[in-house]
């Protein structure tokens, strides 16, 4: 299947004009370099596991994930100058 969906991208160059080819470029270096981070990343991460350094590596959850956050209505002084005043 992959080796197929190649053959039509590369068919498919002929039609594009330079500036879509010099777009298609950026793109798949800029993938291509991500994909080498990932990588590198999941290895270092393999690593200290190995080493017994961690257990387990935590991601952080992306913004997505937590959602929309409700604000608090507060009432009284401003909770800043309340956290200033128990620090002095």
């Amino acid at each position: 299947m992959a080796i197929t969906t190649l053959k039509e991208i590369l068919n498919q160059l002929d039609k594009l004009e330079t500036p879509e080819l010099k777009e298609l470029n950026q793109t798949i270096q800029k993938y291509l370099t991500q994909r080498e981070e990932s990588v590198k990343k999941a290895g270092f991460h393999q690593a200290l596991i190995d080493s017994g350094l961690v257990k387990q590596i935590k991601y952080p959850i992306s913004y997505e994930e937590r959602g929309e956050r409700q604000l608090i209505e507060v009432e009284g002084k401003p909770v800043s100058e309340t956290i200033i005043e128990e620090r002095r």
